[in-house]
């Protein structure tokens, strides 16, 4: 079985929701958003703390335990994946 795929969205395109009902129905997948400003930022902080850590054997999963919750945006639209 394939492992269910998520999208975490970010950015000014987050905020709009039919955006994210496109990316949801073409990927078929729900999406999730996160209320936070300059998230490459955060991103490119978490992989820093990440190469920090390495040499200890700890995973990326392990170091963004603690972020934030994305919580759910949109899900797909029934019967998209046929379109």
């Amino acid at each position: 079985a394939v492992p269910r795929t998520r999208i975490l969205a970010t950015g000014g395109a987050s905020h709009n929701k039919k955006i994210l009902q496109v990316l949801s129905d073409v990927f078929n997948a729900p999406v999730f958003t996160i209320d936070t400003a300059n998230s490459a930022c955060l991103g490119s902080a978490y992989r820093a703390i990440h190469g920090l850590v390495a040499e200890r054997n700890v995973s990326f999963a392990d170091v963004v335990k603690l972020a934030l919750e994305p919580r759910l945006a949109v899900t797909p639209t029934p019967g998209a994946e046929e379109v």
